[in-house]
């Protein structure tokens, strides 16, 4: 099991830059994978980014080049870098870990972008 808590979300003018954290209670490393993903009002959930235990990063194509997904060294802090923020991008960001066959969430952290 792993305790995923995010914070860093808020309101910022479109164009402008946020950085999301997500805070796990074990080291990514012994985990497969950890992702943001976002839901927006009435849509569903995607996946914004992740990173394997490896290194390895993926991105959905609305953030390329836009979004970076890091962590810190010891695995437990994942970031989400967001610059050139549009008002598309606003929803509630969820950090999301891969443990084996199970899949675990965190509660949440609402980003608004305003025009």
């Amino acid at each position: 099991q792993v305790q995923l808590v995010e914070s860093g979300g808020g309101l910022v003018e479109a164009g402008g830059s946020l950085r999301l954290s997500c805070a796990a209670s074990r080291s990514m490393f012994s985990m497969n994978y950890m992702g943001w993903y976002r839901q927006a009002p009435g849509k569903q959930r995607e996946l914004v980014a992740s990173m394997t235990s490896g290194g390895n990063r993926n991105y959905a194509d609305s953030v390329k080049g836009r979004f970076t997904i890091s962590r810190d060294n010891s695995g437990t802090s994942l970031f989400l870098k967001m610059d050139k923020l549009k008002p598309d991008d606003t929803a509630v960001y969820y950090c999301k870990s891969n443990i084996g066959d199970y899949d675990y969430w965190g509660q949440g952290t609402q980003v608004t972008v305003s025009s």
